[in-house]
């Protein structure tokens, strides 16, 4: 995936908020406060302990609220937290919980739904992806590796409403990582009301939020956010609904957009083009990286010459330019432009990385590695599945993708473009060959995304393996936590690394063409994290 706060150290240092359309607080004129917009895949989850999906941390991000919120220009908002203390060493939070914090079904939101929101996700029976979010709370890298009880994990609830966070050492993005669905409260009741249905459906959860989630069975292509009388700011909540559809074929979304059905729908490449002159065009920039995973549980993928081949083969300019809608751009990187810069000299982060040849197109020169690659694991031929999502821009992807790589001599690609949910159920438990991937900034450091690479890593899921990666990121995320320019240098090193050896096959870095009828207001945008936070959006 993948979220946000930016304290004051990342300010300014990421293209994060956008402010989509209108800003201020005219005064409101439709009676019926309802934003209708279409998403391209299913919702698969709203257990924010098990989820990895985009689409999921964005409902949850306003179904639900955290210590903190994350508003206009990702500036830190108080949430759940009205006040907190930070001590001088930066290892100890103390947060004091707002009173009138309520669960949709009427219970108290009090310290101890953080605690065991906290260790459910972390402990290991629950085989939460996102545990690795937690390393640098004290004893959390242990509990994950089975060598703490969960119990031991530092948070504790002093009191009813008085929480207590301490830290193994500084953590830069910590206030950033409490803005993150990943560290929102669980009301332990409810979990175990409905057990392994939990979060499966909207009727199986609970919510704190500005809304809460309805008309959503776990299956269907629709649901609804309502507004959420029990929310504590529920004065400031403007809209009655959010209503989203799913919308696979860009031609249908058009069709619903100019038949007034969708007040928000998201273009084609083509269909950008057409619109690029309409007054309702917005661009959405987003922190992501879509890439090709390979299976290297598989010899076959192990062969570092066979990984380079199939990414020298690939014209990234044409890619971008022709393939894929929206505004995506050309990234030879794994951590995306425009996240962070430099605390040296404030260049971003991806201009002080050096890519490889293999990232530059280089069919003569990618026939070769390949041939030789082959030879080297002893093959004349190679056949393999790309398994990727179903959506229209997913299938362009593939179909190019396909054309592409098959010019390499005895490669042929079969194309398994399947739902979403699929998708991630199957990269989770390592059922492909070779896949395309995406993940998206949860915060603005550049350790969101390198941090993935990591060996233990449960989003690892290529199985890509590098003893010094591991140990430039550990010194990153330790050592040199609170040394800015050695763990900017820790972190330059690995993605050289993870690059040169093809860890991965970067592709593009993703952005979005939407319509958004005028009037609609003050939306807010955010390229990492949950891309949306509705709280203060209204329709005037």
């Amino acid at each position: 995936m993948g979220s946000f706060k930016r304290t004051k150290l990342w300010l300014g240092l990421a293209a994060t908020a956008l402010l989509l359309v209108g800003c201020g607080q005219a005064k409101q004129s439709a009676k019926k406060q309802v934003i209708r917009t279409s998403i391209d895949s299913e919702l698969t989850s709203v257990d924010l302990s098990k989820t990895t999906a985009l689409n999921s941390f964005t409902v949850l991000n306003n179904v639900d609220e955290g210590l903190f919120r994350l508003g206009k220009n990702s500036k830190i908002e108080p949430g759940i937290a009205k006040s907190y203390t930070e001590s001088k060493d930066g290892k100890t939070y103390t947060f004091h919980l707002r009173k009138n914090a309520k669960w949709s079904n009427g219970d108290p939101v009090t310290a101890q739904d953080f605690v065991y929101s906290w260790r459910r996700t972390l402990n290991p029976k629950t085989s939460s992806q996102y545990g690795y979010l937690f390393s640098g709370i004290k004893n959390a890298d242990k509990i994950q590796n089975n060598k703490a009880p969960v119990s031991s994990l530092g948070i504790k609830a002093n009191r009813r409403y008085q929480l207590t966070v301490t830290l193994e050492s500084k953590l830069p993005f910590f206030k950033l990582l409490m803005g993150f669905p990943v560290f929102f409260p669980q009301d332990a009741k409810a979990v175990q009301k409905y057990g392994s249905r939990y979060g499966t459906a909207a009727n199986k959860q609970v919510y704190n939020g500005p809304f809460t989630l309805t008309k959503w069975t776990g299956s269907n292509l629709s649901w609804t956010l309502k507004k959420n009388p029990n929310y504590w700011d529920h004065q400031h909540v403007k809209l009655d609904d959010v209503k989203y559809s799913v919308v696979k074929d860009p031609s249908t979304g058009l069709n619903l957009y100019n038949q007034k059905k969708l007040d928000m729908n998201g273009l084609s490449n083509d269909q950008a083009k057409q619109y690029r002159h309409n007054q309702n065009l917005v661009t959405r920039k987003q922190s992501s990286s879509y890439y090709i995973a390979f299976n290297q549980k598989k010899k076959v993928f192990q062969n570092l010459k066979i990984r380079q081949a199939i990414s020298m083969a690939i014209n990234r300019p044409m890619l971008v330019n022709k393939v894929v809608g929206g505004g995506a751009i050309q990234n030879d990187n794994f951590v995306s432009k425009g996240l962070a810069v430099s605390p040296k000299n404030g260049k971003d982060f991806t201009a002080e990385t050096t890519a490889p040849a293999s990232m530059t197109y280089n069919l003569p020169a990618a026939k070769k590695l390949f041939e030789q690659g082959l030879k080297q694991v002893g093959m004349k031929s190679l056949k393999f599945t790309l398994m990727a999502g179903d959506d229209y821009d997913t299938k362009q992807l593939t179909e190019y993708l396909q054309s592409a790589l098959e010019k390499l001599p005895g490669l042929k690609v079969s194309l398994n473009n399947i739902p979403a949910r699929v998708v991630l159920s199957r990269q989770a438990d390592h059922q492909f060959q070779v896949t395309v991937a995406d993940w998206f900034a949860d915060y603005a450091d550049p350790v969101t995304f390198l941090n993935i690479l990591t060996s233990k890593n449960p989003s690892n899921i290529s199985k890509w393996k590098n003893a010094a990666y591991d140990r430039l990121i550990a010194k990153s995320n330790d050592q040199d936590a609170d040394k800015p320019t050695a763990r900017w240098q820790d972190m330059i090193q690995a993605q050289n690394l993870a690059l040169k050896d093809q860890a991965i096959v970067p592709l593009y870095q993703s952005g979005e063409k939407w319509l958004v009828r005028s009037k609609v207001k003050n939306v807010i945008y955010n390229t990492a994290g949950p891309n949306y936070n509705f709280k203060e959006a209204y329709v005037k």
